[in-house]
């Protein structure tokens, strides 16, 4: 249940309960006002019975009968004690307001025990009517305010569950990578809903200033750092042939490829550049592709199932295909397979697999994971992702059943559109 039927349901619950609450003591009071009131009448006409019988000795009064069949048990007891009370009960015409009291005649002696009960009835019928058709107007108005309740409320709840939406919307916006995404003003003064979403924006707006700052920081640091590798690449040229020598060339090459890497990657994060789209047969530019990627001793078979013809920048897609290739044999063990089936591209290698938090979280730059997956700079995902992104493409990474690490390419088919 949302959060609007939450509130919806919540207010509809309240409100019955206080319809119920208010139509029960309603109820009761009119219920006691009617019985009070017909009670006391008789009363009155039994004070008015029995006064009458005692000046003439003559039963004279409203309905009063002596020994009337009708009367309830219960008070025809109590007459019969001598006392004398009011009663409820079922009557001629419905129900009826007793009122019953014991007499003695004159042959009743020393004992002074009733002998006769006599009896007052006061219709109560139309009270019963009077109260029956109270509740009916309790019950319309109560359904009637439960209903204006419960749709005040779901507009209430409607328009706090949007403004949320909205914030929830943005924010994932911001969790897919678009910091610029801000929720802003929701139209509505400044309540709990308007402060989550300014938090929204205050954290996007750090995060995104701060990502900048990374940003720069790593393109500063890579371009500063291409000019002496460059030249210490040259120097190391011009050494002399040897063991030590093919360690120092060794070394400033991977230095070089890191700080390309991290050019790259600068790149991809400004989105300084645009793909240059083409429609191109997918069979022979992968099989050029693997041909190039996989290293000269490294194991790579290639399946083509089924040829298409995709919509593609080549150059970023060999980017991507030499990426997944080389993490493949860098990162898990032979054999290494790609297989191309239409516009679907798979690499597979058959070692421990991708560990939880690349499946989860996606590719982290400098960070390779699992230690068992093997050193690295964790650079060759991220730019594969980066280049994927740039080109509409879909990249699912995902373990095997069977063992190994699985990235799918699924490429756009068609004529490129503006």
């Amino acid at each position: 249940m949302n959060l609007r039927r939450q509130i919806a349901a919540t207010v509809a619950l309240v409100s019955l309960l206080l319809a119920l609450t208010l139509g029960l003591l309603v109820h009761r009071a009119s219920a006691h006002q009617h019985t009070g009131q017909a009670r006391k009448a008789a009363a009155n006409a039994l004070d008015s019975l029995l006064a009458g019988y005692d000046r003439t000795g003559q039963l004279v009064g409203w309905n009063a009968r002596p020994d009337d069949p009708a009367l309830p048990a219960e008070l025809r007891r109590l007459a019969e004690q001598g006392r004398h009370g009011t009663m409820l009960g079922p009557g001629p015409n419905g129900t009826a307001m007793w009122g019953a009291a014991g007499i003695t005649s004159a042959g009743t002696g020393a004992t002074g025990r009733p002998v006769q009960v006599v009896s007052v009835r006061v219709d109560y019928a139309e009270d019963e009517q009077a109260i029956a058709e109270l509740d009916r107007t309790i019950l319309a108005s109560a359904a009637l305010a439960v209903l204006v309740t419960v749709l005040a409320g779901v507009f209430a709840a409607d328009r706090i569950s949007r403004r949320l939406r909205i914030a929830a919307r943005t924010a994932r916006t911001i969790a897919q990578g678009d910091l610029g995404a801000r929720i802003g003003s929701l139209g509505r003064p400044r309540d709990e809903v308007a402060e989550l979403a300014a938090a929204v924006d205050s954290m996007s707006a750090v995060l995104s200033s701060k990502l900048a700052s990374e940003q720069r920081f790593t393109a500063d640091v890579a371009h500063e750092l291409r000019t002496p590798l460059t030249g210490l690449l040259t120097a190391a040229e011009l050494l002399p042939p040897g063991r030590p020598t093919e360690l120092v060339r060794d070394r400033v090459r991977v230095l070089c490829s890191l700080t390309e890497d991290l050019l790259e990657v600068s790149r991809l994060d400004a989105r300084a550049e645009r793909p240059e789209l083409a429609v191109v047969p997918l069979g022979p530019v992968v099989t050029r592709m693997v041909a190039a990627a996989g290293p000269p001793a490294a194991s790579t078979g290639l399946e083509i199932v089924a040829d298409a013809v995709v919509t593609t920048d080549v150059r970023r897609l060999d980017r991507i295909v030499a990426n997944l290739v080389a993490n493949a044999h860098r990162h898990g063990r032979t054999p290494v397979l790609v297989r191309m089936e239409g516009p679907g591209l798979t690499v597979r290698d058959h070692g421990p697999g991708f560990p939880e938090d690349i499946l989860t979280e996606g590719p982290q730059r400098f960070r390779t994971g699992a230690r068992e997956r093997g050193h690295g700079h964790g650079l060759g995902l991220t730019i594969a992702q980066g280049h994927a992104e740039a080109l509409g493409i879909t990249l699912e990474l995902r373990n095997h059943p069977a063992g190994g690490a699985v990235a799918e390419l699924r490429l756009p088919t068609g004529r490129p559109t503006d």
